[in-house]
């Protein structure tokens, strides 16, 4: 099953990479490494989030760059995701593993999988992966249930008020007028109408 709703963030990927908070840390870094962060982990990049319990951070084979960054959790702490679009729209996303493709933008969401689309739907199945520069989506059930979507309506302005309903204020206004002029303004008011009609 696929998705593709309107535009995700275009630019989270050409961002930095920060480690904002983590326990502690093991690594270093150089190419074709592994950094491994622990407890209350907070990634950033960009409006892009990633939370989670435990994440290695995979550099590439030539340079320092980021290749890719596995999260995962505990029951309590599952790994989560979120981003923000170009719309302002908020994604948010919880698995029992996240697996984060950075040089593809990329994210995989296995075990348990939820993709939340502020405005738009959501997403659940035992794998969901979702592209977080385009917000395309693929859903796979490997044999762990089926694949749920929910669809949001398009939010609609609320009707205009019936024709019925703004007459029923506006003849109680000139009920006043009418009854303050009626004893010399409203006499004089006719007889003018009377005399154009008459010529």
């Amino acid at each position: 099953m696929s998705l593709q709703p309107a535009l995700a963030r275009q630019d989270d990927r050409n961002q930095p990479i920060h480690v904002v908070h983590a326990e502690s840390f093991d690594g270093y870094n150089q190419p074709n490494s592994i950094s491994t962060f622990t407890d209350n982990v907070l990634i950033t990049q960009g409006t892009m989030k990633l939370t989670g319990a435990l994440a290695k951070i995979y550099t590439a084979k030539e340079d320092t760059s980021v290749d890719h960054v596995i999260v995962t959790g505990t029951p309590q702490k599952r790994p989560h995701i979120e981003q923000i679009d170009d719309n302002g729209n908020l994604m948010t996303g919880d698995a029992d593993q996240l697996y984060y493709d950075n040089v593809n933008g990329i994210a995989i969401l296995t075990g348990n999988a939820i993709v939340h689309q502020q405005n738009k739907g959501d997403a659940h199945g035992a794998k969901l992966t979702y592209n977080t520069q385009t917000s395309y989506m693929v859903g796979e059930s490997n044999g762990a249930g089926p694949v749920t979507m929910t669809f949001l309506p398009k939010q609609k302005p609320l009707p205009p008020p019936k024709h019925g309903a703004a007459p029923a204020t506006s003849p109680a206004a000139p009920a006043k007028p009418a009854a303050k002029p009626a004893s010399s303004s409203s006499t004089s008011a006719p007889a003018s109408a009377s005399s154009a009609s008459k010529e």
